[in-house]
């Protein structure tokens, strides 16, 4: 069986399952089960059809597995239909290898207390990301590295505007303009869902005016994931030091990393 094959019919199992197990009071339809003798006590194919605002054909071929012509628009509202929790609506997006066209906004959300107590309790560097690169959570250690980004004296939170707006970026990271070029490609790949964002716009317009080298990387198009590896850097105070660097993920606040600095 082709790969399109086995995720078109992985996607149409899954809808299938989740329409059986919504019933026609959670999806507003309350009265159909009323008087009436139904086989299963979830939805039938035609009332998601109906509800989504497509064909009953052509919603059984989705769940049959039969049509690969499905639009993020027309998956957004089968997820809307059938009631579909964060986890699941993203689940749902993945087999279809679709983009969301609503974006669970969840950057506005409180960075939950056990994120910021792992964070404070590494005995290295660590410090945790937002979506635009802002730093909301660091350890002392990592105050003490990043003098000129994460001390109280800094003039920006943000990663992106440490590295290239400021000389004290240059001053601390050895390789600094290897390094400055490989951020741009990895934050275009940690961002690349939310390039509509207006506050993602804002900052690529102010760094490629504030920066040429960022200009000139952003303009390549590059994308690279963020990985770990070596990381050397000059301290005022420390002299050289070098670092290997692990990434990792929030499992429930994927637009979060957490990053930290082993020494190497």
């Amino acid at each position: 069986m082709q790969n399109e094959d086995i995720k078109r019919k992985a996607l149409g199992e899954f809808i299938k399952s989740q329409r059986e197990q919504t019933s026609p009071a959670l999806a507003g339809l309350g009265h159909l089960s009323h008087g009436t003798r139904r086989r299963t006590p979830g939805l039938r194919r035609e009332e998601v059809a109906q509800l989504c605002g497509i064909s009953v054909t052509w919603y059984t071929w989705i769940e049959q597995g039969r049509t690969d012509s499905i639009s993020p628009q027309a998956l957004s509202r089968i997820a809307d239909a059938l009631h579909l929790p964060r986890a699941k609506r993203a689940y749902l997006f993945e087999l279809a290898e679709k983009k969301d066209p609503v974006h669970q906004d969840d950057h506005g959300e409180i960075v939950a207390p056990e994120i910021l107590d792992v964070v404070r309790n590494f005995r290295q560097p660590a410090y945790v990301l937002d979506r635009y690169w802002n730093a909301l959570a660091c350890n002392a250690a990592a105050k003490n590295l990043f003098t000129g980004w994460l001390s109280p004296k800094s003039e920006s939170g943000n990663l992106l505007y440490f590295t290239f707006c400021t000389t004290a970026s240059q001053e601390l990271i050895t390789d600094w303009e290897q390094r400055a070029r490989r951020l741009v490609g990895e934050f275009r790949a940690d961002c690349g869902q939310y390039l509509d964002d207006p506050q993602i716009k804002q900052m690529v317009e102010e760094l490629s005016s504030r920066s040429s080298l960022f200009k000139r990387a952003w303009s390549l198009q590059d994308v690279v994931e963020r990985e770990g590896g070596e990381r050397q850097f000059r301290h005022p105070v420390r002299g050289t030091l070098k670092y290997q660097q692990v990434n990792f993920r929030v499992a429930n606040r994927p637009d979060l990393k957490l990053i930290t600095l082993m020494p190497a």
